[in-house]
C-alpha cells in the first residue's frame, strides 16, 4: 500500500504574506514566479469551458456596438435608432459597445498608458499607496475581497472616488494624475449623454436619470492583469454583476471579456477606439423605483 502526503495549505497566512508585500501580483510576477499559489486557484468549474449554444441563440455573436455621433445627432431618425437599439441592447445583453461617444481618442490611449504607468513603477513606489482602507479617496490593492472571497483573482487594481466630492490632486499619483481628471471630466459629461437616452429608452422625459442625481457619483477603477504563468488555474476577474448604476469601461486590445446571456458566455470583441457600457443593478432596480442612485463605476 502506497500513501500520499499533501502537503498543508494555511491559507489565511498565506493571504496575509501575500497581502503584507504591498506589491500585489505585480510583485510575484516580478519576484520570477513560475506557480501561481495555492490562493489564486480557481475551482474547476468556474474555469471549464463554456457549454455549446443552444440552437435558438446560435444566430447571436456577441453585444452590439452604437455610433453615438459624437453626441451630436443632426437627424432625429438616428436618434430614435440609437435609443431604440440601445433600449434592446440593455433589455437582452445588459451591455452595449459605444464608438464616435465624443471622448477623444489619443485621450484614451493616455489613460491606459497612465494605468500602466502607475502599476509598472518600482515596487518602492506602489507601496506607498497600497491600503485596504474603503474610506480612502485614493486606494492601491490586490483584490477588494481578498480574505472573503473564494480565491483570490490575478489582478491588481487603484480606484478613485471621483465625484461628488473630488479628491485633491496631491492625493494622486503624479504618474497618472493629469489623465485621470481629464479622462473623468469627459466620462462625467459622456454619464449625462447616456443618462438621457436611456432615460428616453424607458420612455421618461430625457432628464428624468440625471434630474434623480444618476450623474453625480463618480468611482474609478483601474485594473491591471500582470502576465500568468499558469492561466488554466486562475482568473483575472470572477463572474459579477456591478452594483452600480452604469459602468463605462475602457478596454484594451487584450481580449478576454466576456458577457453572459441566458446561461451562456459571448466574448466581447476589442473595437478600437469604444467604450464598453455595462447596465449596473441600480439601473435595473430604478426601472421600478423612483429612488435616487448616485454611483456609476470606470474600469
Amino acid at each position: 500500500m502506497e500513501t500520499m502526503k499533501i502537503a498543508s495549505f494555511d491559507r489565511v497566512n498565506e493571504l496575509k504574506a501575500f497581502d503584507e508585500t504591498k506589491t500585489g501580483v505585480k510583485g510575484l510576477v516580478d519576484a520570477g514566479v513560475s506557480e501561481v499559489p495555492r490562493i489564486f486557484h480557481h475551482s474547476s468549474l468556474k474555469l471549464s469551458n463554456p457549454k455549446p449554444l443552444s440552437s435558438d441563440l446560435q444566430h447571436l455573436t456577441t453585444i452590439p456596438t452604437f455610433d453615438l455621433g459624437g453626441r451630436v445627432f443632426e437627424d432625429e431618425t438616428k436618434r430614435k435608432n440609437v435609443v431604440q437599439g440601445i433600449k434592446e441592447a440593455s433589455e437582452k445583453w445588459g451591455f452595449f459597445q459605444v464608438i464616435n461617444h465624443g471622448v477623444p481618442l489619443d485621450l484614451l490611449e493616455k489613460m491606459k498608458d497612465g494605468v500602466r504607468g502607475f502599476h509598472e513603477q518600482s515596487p518602492d513606489v506602489r507601496k506607498q499607496y497600497y491600503v485596504r482602507d474603503f474610506s480612502k479617496k485614493f486606494m492601491y490593492l490586490s483584490n477588494f475581497d481578498l480574505f472573503s472571497s473564494p480565491a483570490a483573482n490575478w489582478r491588481d487594481t487603484f480606484s478613485c472616488n471621483i465625484a461628488p466630492d473630488p479628491p485633491k490632486p496631491e492625493d494622486l499619483p503624479e504618474i497618472c494624475r493629469d489623465v485621470m481628471l481629464e479622462y473623468t471630466k469627459h466620462v462625467m459629461t459622456l454619464g449625462e449623454f447616456l443618462f438621457e437616452i436611456l432615460s428616453e429608452a424607458l420612455g421618461l422625459d430625457p432628464n428624468h436619470l440625471n434630474e434623480m442625481d444618476c450623474s453625480k457619483g463618480l468611482l474609478m477603477l483601474n485594473h491591471y492583469y500582470p502576465p500568468c504563468p499558469e492561466p488554466d488555474l486562475t482568473l483575472g476577474t470572477t463572474q459579477h454583476s456591478d452594483t452600480s448604476f452604469l459602468t463605462v469601461l475602457l478596454p484594451d486590445q487584450i481580449e478576454g471579456l466576456q458577457v453572459n446571456r441566458e446561461g451562456y458566455w459571448f466574448d466581447v470583441p476589442h473595437v478600437p477606439g469604444a467604450l464598453v457600457i455595462n447596465i449596473g443593478d441600480l439601473l435595473q432596480v430604478g426601472v421600478f423605483f423612483d429612488a435616487a442612485c448616485n454611483k456609476r463605476q470606470v474600469h
